[in-house]
């Protein structure tokens, strides 16, 4: 990619779509965001109550579209590009995008929800993992690693990093874990939208890739496999799953850059920000 090609605009002025170009939003938008965003933290927070085994995929979708309608929230997901429900539920070896259907979860099981709510037309966007009951260490520690990679990744953003800066803290603390990054999906800006500019890899060399300016939103979300890599999609197109049938786990938040770091607004408000979650 050009990354010298990359504009920037201020969002205000922005058109509602995707042009490619990074939107550098005002003191409105994040204090919009730390709103929206709290609606989704909130949400996963109560996950960490719902998920147990013999829940249903399904049951956990009814409780995301709930929570967010009585909150005044829509989910981003819903009806979004023919996916027809209000969260994703990725469960083992699914890496992301799993559909909600009449799986119940058992004991030993991870799990991945990712919620997006909308709230005045600004985007909510963060995801955890849940251990099933009692999981074995293989799994505990796949968690742990993938959680730390998202705040290694939030820690090297800030004014003046790169997009680059964020993908090489993630992908060298993964592989010295003697884990792999999945490379097939990526962060992504939102604000207004739900997918904007620019991508953020969750691999990448410092210093290169876009620079990181003040306004910036966008989301950080690395998917780490216990084994390699690679992934497929199968035929319902959306579900992903790790080609050698490994585990795979996600943590995501939305941020925005402000003149002196970074703002999380996704940040859980009970301590819940990982298992093993304290109910």
């Amino acid at each position: 990619m050009n990354y010298s090609s990359i504009s920037y605009i201020d969002a205000a002025s922005a058109p509602l779509r995707n042009t490619g170009e990074i939107k550098l939003h005002g003191p409105e938008a994040f204090a919009a965001m730390r709103k929206v965003g709290r609606i989704a933290a909130d949400a996963l927070d109560l996950m960490a109550e719902k998920v147990r085994p013999g829940i249903t995929t399904r049951e956990i979708d009814d409780i995301a579209y709930q929570f967010g309608l009585d909150r005044g929230a829509l989910p981003a997901t819903l009806n979004y590009r023919g996916f027809t429900h209000s969260c994703c539920t990725s469960i083992n070896h699914v890496v992301c995008h799993g559909i909600p259907g009449d799986r119940a979860l058992k004991e030993g099981d991870i799990i991945n929800i990712d919620v997006t709510y909308i709230l005045d037309g600004w985007h909510g966007d963060s995801s955890r993992m849940f251990p099933v009951g009692e999981v074995n260490r293989k799994a505990a520690r796949l968690m742990e690693v993938t959680y730390e990679a998202l705040m290694r990744g939030i820690d090297a953003a800030g004014p003046g990093a790169t997009t680059g800066d964020i993908g090489a803290a993630i992908q060298s603390f993964v592989e010295s874990e003697r884990m792999s990054v999945v490379r097939d999906f990526c962060g992504h800006g939102l604000g207004q939208l739900f997918h904007d500019a620019p991508n953020i890899l969750h691999y990448g060399q410092k210093g290169q890739g876009i620079e990181l300016k003040p306004g910036m939103l966008f989301t950080i979300e690395p998917m780490v496999n216990l084994g390699r890599p690679h992934v497929k999609v199968l035929r319902d197109g959306w579900t992903a799953v790790t080609r050698d049938r490994t585990l795979s786990a996600q943590f995501e938040h939305s941020i925005g850059i402000t003149e002196t770091g970074v703002e999380i607004f996704t940040t859980s408000q009970t301590g819940r920000h990982q298992p093993p979650y304290d109910i």
